[in-house]
């Protein structure tokens, strides 16, 4: 009887073991596909995100579409990353990245029946605060207006200015400014949990610097410290 209750301890163990594993691969899996779209919209010569946004963005939020059948984009979900510039008032390097998650709104995580990725650009100290704070409609509790697009393109226009959140779409290989007024933001506790090993929400992750970058999410990291190290 002992030898059999040792047997199926050892069992248990190994089966939790390997559903950790399994959830952990699926986050970093995201973290290599956000990685992906990114590195795919800043090396766009003309059409990607004005440098200038970019330079000015306090945090950025990369929501990839399905491509290794590691976490589920519909109709009207998906998951992302999010990454903020470190310190107090963001003027630091990127943080390490927590998850997120953005549900909702009746445009759809899919255009023409194909898998849309998104990447969203927080423009300001409130619409960060408030985004890490708790969920977030937007439209309704942060402004959030389509981005402009290209490299040259003036950032100097009252709805970019004023707006909390600017949001962008690229469908096979198509880059455009869309608005997802309508859907909701929030920080992806379960999968922070998953990727980091313990219970951690967006702020302890980005503010309260309760983890490290971990090596899925270092390119990422990389990338946005090579495009835009400093705040303007």
């Amino acid at each position: 009887m002992k030898n059999t209750m040792s047997k199926w301890v050892v069992f248990t163990v190994c089966l939790f073991s390997v559903f950790a594993s399994t959830a952990q691969d699926k986050e970093e899996y995201r973290l290599e596909d956000a990685y992906s779209v990114l590195s795919e919209v800043l090396g766009m010569p003309d059409e990607g995100i004005p440098l200038d946004l970019l330079n000015k963005a306090n945090c950025i939020i990369v929501v990839p579409s399905e491509k290794k059948a590691a976490f589920i984009v519909g109709a009207s979900y998906g998951r992302g990353v999010m990454t903020c510039r470190s310190g107090s008032n963001f003027r630091g390097s990127w943080s390490a990245p927590a998850m997120y998650a953005i549900e909702g709104g009746s445009f759809g995580f899919q255009i023409d029946g194909q898998a849309t990725d998104f990447v969203l650009l927080v423009m300001n100290e409130k619409g960060a605060t408030s985004v890490m704070s708790s969920k977030v409609k937007l439209g309704g509790d942060a402004s959030v207006a389509a981005g402009p697009v290209g490299r040259t393109t003036t950032a100097e226009t009252d709805i970019v200015m004023k707006a909390e959140i600017l949001s962008w779409s690229l469908n096979r290989g198509i880059f455009a400014g869309v608005s997802l007024s309508g859907s909701t933001l929030r920080s992806d506790n379960h999968a922070n949990q998953n990727l980091y090993g313990k219970e951690l929400n967006a702020k302890q992750i980005i503010l309260s610097h309760a983890a490290k970058t971990p090596a899925s999410g270092q390119p990422l990291v990389q990338l946005l410290n090579r495009a835009s190290p400093k705040h303007s």
